[in-house]
């Protein structure tokens, strides 16, 4: 029998099962498993060129690209747990370098802005149940297909949702935001994300509404976005420019993962 320590955390309410592979013993044993089969775990892992590698899994197995909301739980450990001295780190993740700025009080991490990169733009058109929709296509290192709506669906959205997400439009799937303007600082959205279905939260995926809502002139380069599991607040200045997301991270508790030989 063996035993992989792992922490449970969330952002907003998106929670995730985190694997420190800066331990030896643990980054040893992960190497001869199938990471798959841990699906929806988080591996934080030692690199070369930062301060430290995130590899991330959906429940369905997929490794994804990015997930903000991951990230900002990532540096609220790696800062309280030691491994990294400074409220500003380097992680690297399959979107490429993301930069962090803890901000802290007293030892503890109570937000954390993440440099999420520049995101690539474009208008587009999916036809679903035969009538074309209209969306915007934003990167984010990750895809995402932004809707706005004046009422977010209820009932039917993680429906709808998927269907949107894993439409032959998206040959490698993708992220579905819709998105409802309350005013020019305030955003609301429901998230339905690739490999998962609906979440209460999407770090990626706020970044993503609020690029469109701007890109649009429906919003300006300030907004909070409110989700089902919590606030978040996105800045994002226009063309060329990164998109700065802040928000909390919340550690549930530690355990241990136990796999047979």
């Amino acid at each position: 029998m063996q035993v992989i320590p792992f922490i449970k955390m969330h952002g907003l309410g998106n929670d995730y099962v985190y694997i420190d592979c800066f331990q030896s013993k643990t980054a040893s044993l992960l190497a001869q498993t199938d990471l798959p089969l841990l699906a929806r775990r988080i591996f934080i892992l030692p690199d070369k060129k930062a301060d430290a590698y995130m590899r991330m899994f959906n429940a369905d197995g997929s490794e994804a690209e990015m997930c903000g909301n991951a990230i900002r739980c990532i540096g609220k450990y790696l800062y309280e747990s030691g491994i990294c001295h400074q409220p500003q780190m380097q992680i690297a993740t399959r979107a490429g370098m993301r930069t962090l700025d803890l901000h802290v009080a007293d030892g503890l991490m109570e937000q954390v802005t993440v440099n999420m990169g520049t995101p690539v733009i474009a208008q587009d058109i999916v036809t679903a149940d035969n009538r074309p929709l209209s969306f915007v296509s934003v990167n984010m290192g990750n895809p995402h297909a932004v809707f706005f709506r004046n009422r977010i669906p209820a009932e039917d959205f993680p429906v709808l949702g998927e269907r949107i997400g894993t439409h032959p439009h998206f040959p490698e799937g993708t992220n579905v935001e819709f998105v409802s303007i309350r005013n020019g600082k305030e955003l609301d959205l429901r998230v339905w994300e690739r490999g998962t279905g609906e979440t209460l939260a999407c770090g990626t995926g706020a970044c993503a509404a609020a690029v469109a809502a701007i890109w649009l002139g429906k919003a300006q380069q300030h907004v909070t976005v409110h989700l089902r599991g919590g606030d978040l607040t996105v800045r994002w200045d226009g063309k060329n420019s990164p998109v700065y997301m802040t928000g909390s991270a919340t550690e549930v508790f530690h355990g241990e993962y136990f796999i047979n030989d």
